[in-house]
């Protein structure tokens, strides 16, 4: 009797596990699908103000790039809030340098900020590789880190070379100097991220190293070669649409400013383009966007000395222009 008890209560519970199993929704011989990499780190930059707008501008209101002192009697306080990191050659570093600057390889940069609790000052030349090394130290968590404006070039007329000997004018008269309206934005889909990670921190922080890795050069095109050959590239001009029509433009280009991860308009952005090259006035924005786009995998590339290379003379043009009256004449310290 015993037997056939235990015998009837199985023939209930049998059918009763394979009803529940069913009802739970899941499909025999199928996988949870994994969220994307992308997905996991949009999201965490988004969550934790780390989106575009935040790179340019922290949660503090401090913009990515700050000018000299506007007056010597300020040098001194400048010079002391910041530990300065100076990302040019040994010896140009050698030869002109900011009181207290430190020389490091643009490959150590993320190893050598976690050695000092003082917010950082990032010199170069001309202020972009600067600003593209300061865009990542933000993304990599040191937030208040900030480019000198200019470069060296800003600081002291007798360092000034890398501006005054690249500003141009083969924009000017060139058949593909443009100025139609905008083309309208299209919506493109996510960038491909490949990755075994699986947490929105963890990706940051691997595509940060990776990109520091391969240093400025690999994410720089000459404004010539854009301007020769439009159609090899997916242009996006980070100006005002006053300015984008006012300046004129490179034929076809883009004008997708602002874009953030949160509201989705980085989408206008093409993520299967071989090249997207961002330029701004100076090279020095369009240096951060670059190095934010590059972690998120958009093969991006920053117009070097943006308008300034390609049209300094441009009669609209009033701001964020240089000229040699630009640079203080701020003491250097040599060897």
């Amino acid at each position: 009797m015993k037997k056939l008890t235990l015998l009837l209560i199985g023939l209930f519970i049998v059918p009763a596990l394979f009803f529940t199993s069913c009802d739970s929704g899941d499909d025999p011989g199928t996988s949870p699908v994994a969220t994307p990499a992308f997905t996991l780190l949009k999201d965490y930059m988004v969550q934790n103000n780390l989106d575009v707008n935040n790179i340019l501008v922290n949660t503090d209101g401090q913009k990515f790039v700050v000018a000299a002192p506007a007056t010597l009697a300020e040098v001194d306080a400048f010079l002391d809030t910041y530990y300065i990191m100076d990302l040019r050659s040994q010896s140009a570093f050698d030869g002109a340098r900011l009181d207290g600057a430190n020389r490091v390889d643009f490959t150590n940069i993320l190893t050598t900020a976690a050695t000092t609790t003082k917010p950082i000052l990032v010199v170069c030349y001309s202020g972009q590789t600067a600003c593209y090394a300061t865009a990542l130290l933000r993304m990599y968590g040191y937030s208040s880190t900030r480019a000198l404006k200019w470069g060296m070039s800003g600081w002291n007329p007798n360092t000034a070379d890398s501006w005054n000997n690249n500003i141009g004018t083969h924009a000017k008269g060139h058949a593909n100097w443009s100025s139609h309206i905008a083309p309208t934005n299209q919506t493109f889909a996510d960038p491909s991220i490949s990755t075994s990670l699986t947490n929105g921190e963890a990706i940051l922080k691997k595509r940060v190293q990776d990109i520091v890795a391969l240093g400025f050069g690999d994410a720089t095109v000459s404004g010539t070669d854009v301007i020769a050959n439009p159609g090899n590239y997916f242009i996006n001009n980070y100006f005002s649409d006053t300015d984008y029509a006012g300046f004129g433009h490179i034929d076809g280009a883009n004008r997708i400013n602002p874009f953030t991860l949160a509201d989705n308009s980085y989408l206008s952005l093409n993520s299967d383009a071989s090249s997207l090259v961002t330029y701004c006035y100076t090279g020095q924005t369009s240096a951060v966007l670059t190095a934010t786009l590059k972690v998120l995998g958009y093969n991006a590339k920053s117009l070097t000395f943006g308008m300034n290379g390609m049209y300094n003379d441009n009669a609209a043009w009033t701001s964020n222009k240089w000229s040699a009256a630009v640079s203080k004449d701020y003491p250097v310290i040599s060897n």
